[in-house]
């Protein structure tokens, strides 16, 4: 168990009113543990919320060896402070840093950090409907080096934001725009990871996308550039003709964590998934066809995401008549019920911060 010190801020902060809007608005206090070859994770303090002081020759800046993570703390309607499946979020974490050559943060560890700057800062979580408090731990390389090597110095900061909708539309369906040019990942690269790398990969195509209208991007297979992969900021299912189905993790997806969660509510009340290849032939074919009847993501910040339009080349594919479908809804329901409370967390998922 970490012995976490604690130094309170002497100059709290105004709490915000009105719209929260997404990432942009700061808690008081953050979460700092360092990490030194041959010493191992030491000195996990929290301190009041501040800039970093870095070497401009860190090796975050130059080589990219960082990662990232995200998760919800919840007001629940008991008035008690809730996490979602953090634990969840410590095995991802440690996924990635094996892939970037990042030291490995024990879970338990990991957890009790969260939980204690958000104890520490639970004054900031909002009530509001749809408002969450957003946690940002991340991972950076702080050795001071300009050579291609792995650091031997590294910091695990968690950072927390009140937080509104991600999407400022909410639960309106978004238009997302199938990329036919450029690509995110391959197998074998790090698409399965929650680095910033993957992400700076789909800015352009993000723009491009945001030019003609559409909320996100839609991206394909980076080898054959026909099988649907991930939204860039959510994973991606299809409800065709009847059945709940997603891509499946190869490598190049990343393994989200409403995912999964998705995946179990729809298997535990009785309808058929699958986790296969899907290509964008198959849901032009079953929109002809009327047989793509539901499309949404998923993802923490999202949640629940409708899609209301399609559009691949000259293809543009509006989906249900453009409106949130009953299985979305019932879903996006079903995650923030157990999330605030609501409903019975039969699979173990809420975690009470205290």
């Amino acid at each position: 168990m970490l012995d976490i010190k604690i130094t309170k801020t002497t100059a709290p902060k105004e709490k915000p009113k009105g719209n929260l809007g997404f990432g942009r608005i700061f808690t008081d206090h953050m979460f700092v543990m360092d990490y030194t070859q041959g010493v191992g994770w030491h000195d996990p303090r929290i301190v009041p919320y501040q800039d970093l002081t870095l070497s401009p020759a860190a090796m975050v800046f130059h080589y990219g060896q960082e990662m990232f993570e995200g998760l919800k703390a919840y007001k629940g309607d008991d008035g008690a402070n809730y996490l979602f499946r953090p634990d969840m979020n410590a095995k991802r974490t440690n996924d990635t840093n094996d892939r970037l050559c990042i030291p490995r943060v024990p879970e338990e560890d990991y957890v009790q950090a969260v939980k204690a700057i958000v104890s520490v800062d639970q004054d900031w979580i909002p009530t509001a409907p749809g408002t969450s408090l957003y946690i940002r731990p991340f991972i950076i390389a702080t050795e001071p080096f300009l050579g291609v090597d792995v650091s031997q110095t590294f910091q695990f900061i968690i950072i927390l934001s009140p937080s509104g909708a991600y999407y400022e539309s909410g639960l309106e369906p978004v238009g997302i725009w199938i990329e036919d040019d450029y690509v995110r990942a391959v197998r074998g690269g790090m698409g399965f990871a929650k680095t910033g790398g993957n992400y700076a990969a789909s800015l352009a195509a993000q723009v491009k996308a945001h030019d003609d209208g559409y909320s996100q991007v839609l991206w394909l297979d980076g080898v054959e550039r026909k099988y649907i992969e991930e939204v860039g900021a959510m994973n991606i299912f299809f409800k065709i003709d009847g059945k709940v189905v997603t891509p499946m993790l190869n490598g190049s997806i990343l393994p989200g964590i409403t995912r999964n969660s998705v995946l179990q509510l729809c298997r535990d009340w009785g309808l058929p998934t699958e986790e296969r290849k899907i290509s964008v032939e198959e849901l032009i074919q079953a929109q002809k066809e009327g047989k793509l009847e539901e499309v949404f993501g998923t993802g923490t910040a999202a949640v629940i995401s409708p899609v209301g339009k399609l559009r691949y080349k000259d293809d543009v594919m509006v989906i249900g008549n453009g409106e949130i479908g009953p299985l979305s809804q019932k879903l996006y329901d079903t995650v923030t019920g157990i999330q605030l409370g609501r409903l019975e967390d039969k699979f173990g998922w809420r975690v009470r911060v205290d």
